[in-house]
């Protein structure tokens, strides 16, 4: 499986473009995902374009949940390829918000439920679904013993009219079952990465070697990153991180000097064969 970061804020070269969102292309023999399309249609076609990852040779579109930067390509891509299966949690459609300076700013999928169904073959699933074979949704992350990858920000409005934390209930992670084991790919990894690989691994029972993406630890406190640390030292000793959007540059360097030689940025336009 090839993996290819099409949309994150640093790039490998200049003529792509750099955003604060996601969008990763998988290949493989069976076919072609986009996991999450980045928050704008500029950044997305122009980097897809300049790659030379050609539209027509995608199988489906997986959302790993519904912030706008994952999902704001989404629209553009659909207009190029009407009808093409989208799969999802079922609490997409929730509308998500963040909480800054006394104002509540929408931040969710900007495509209302019966646009979204009408332009698109809509697979919504809190069970695990296999996209190709081999690369399967992880499904509802239920068991969240461990803190969440989020932030005081993000909020959603209850039955009530109230304000509440967001539960994050529709963060979907990707799962490849290769030669060498579980690959783990990322969106923002909003259930917790802890929570996730936790998941993962009762889940498929397999170990765990890659983990890809985003993991959403530049908000987390001192504790909750060192407890990170420590987990995946004790019980992933041999794992590959490759990072990038919201895992945070300080994270980044912390997990690298833990790890020495296996964690790496993955900015736009990096290129990786997993077995």
């Amino acid at each position: 499986m090839n993996l290819t970061c099409v949309v994150d804020s640093k790039t490998t070269r200049p003529y792509l473009k750099g955003e604060h969102g996601l969008a990763i292309w998988i290949e493989s023999a069976d076919g072609v995902v986009l996991y999450d399309t980045g928050q704008t249609a500029d950044v997305l076609c122009n980097n897809l374009k300049r790659l030379n990852l050609p539209l027509d040779q995608l199988t489906a579109v997986v959302l790993s949940h519904a912030h706008y930067d994952h999902t704001g390509g989404l629209p553009a891509l659909l207009q190029e390829r009407p009808g093409l299966p989208v799969y999802a949690h079922p609490d997409l459609f929730r509308p998500r918000y963040s909480h800054l300076l006394m104002k509540h700013r929408f931040i969710g999928l900007g495509l209302v439920r019966e646009e979204l169904m009408r332009q698109a073959d809509v697979h919504l699933s809190n069970e695990p679904v296999e996209i190709l074979p081999g690369l399967w949704t992880t499904g509802e992350i239920t068991t969240r013993d461990e803190a969440l990858g989020t932030s005081s920000r993000l909020c959603i409005k209850g039955d009530d009219g109230s304000w509440q934390p967001d539960p994050h209930r529709d963060d979907l992670s990707l799962v490849w079952r290769g030669k060498e084991g579980l690959t783990l790919i990322c969106g923002c990894c909003h259930a917790g990465i802890l929570n996730t690989l936790d998941h993962v691994q009762r889940v498929f029972n397999d170990r765990i070697v890659n983990i890809f993406g985003g993991i959403h630890l530049k908000d987390a406190n001192n504790e909750e990153r060192t407890r990170v640390v420590n987990v995946l030292r004790e019980k992933y000793t041999d794992i590959r991180l490759y990072l990038n959007h919201c895992t945070g540059d300080a994270v980044i360097q912390e997990l690298a000097g833990a790890f020495q030689g296996c964690v790496m940025r993955f900015p736009v336009g990096m290129a990786k064969i997993v077995e």
